[in-house]
């Protein structure tokens, strides 16, 4: 088909396009997207598809039409689900974690839009906070005290 190189015709349930939808889904959450919530989500999705320049711009383009479109997380959920297994799945969580962590803080509303699209994507919660603690180490914070009261697994 024209036009599919360099990914600029995704399909419309591309897994990247839904991947990408999500991340933007919880960087939008508090409301602004940081500067390096944006390069972390660049480097984060040229790691783990291979992909710069014109094709990450355009996968990036697309999601986030996307997830300016959508009225709730089921869409992308469902693609999630159709095509990835469940320790991708669990990857893509940690990858979300990553991006709320970027700007150094967690919001609960950040908190809250991944816990959602773990439980529609069938990510079970003590994978989700265990990912999250992962994400936290990763970004330098284990020391800062963000631990939300009745969350399993921070205990």
């Amino acid at each position: 088909m024209a036009g599919d190189e360099g990914g600029r015709q995704q399909q419309p349930d591309d897994a990247r396009i839904a991947v990408v939808a999500l991340c933007f889904q919880v960087m939008e959450a508090d409301g602004r997207i940081s500067d390096s919530e944006q390069k972390r989500l660049r480097d984060l999705l040229s790691d783990k598809y291979g992909i710069d320049g014109e094709s990450l711009d355009d996968l990036i383009e697309a999601g986030e039409a996307a997830g300016s479109e959508a009225v709730d997380f089921y869409r992308f959920t469902s693609d999630v689900k159709r095509h990835l297994d469940e320790e991708q799945r669990i990857g893509l969580i940690s990858l979300l974690w990553d991006i709320a962590y970027a700007d150094g803080t967690r919001s609960e509303i950040e908190d809250n839009v991944v816990w959602r699209i773990a439980e529609l994507m069938g990510v079970s919660d003590r994978d989700r906070v265990l990912e999250r603690q992962a994400a936290k180490q990763r970004a330098g914070l284990e020391t800062k005290g963000d631990m939300h009261a009745g969350d399993p697994g921070d205990k």
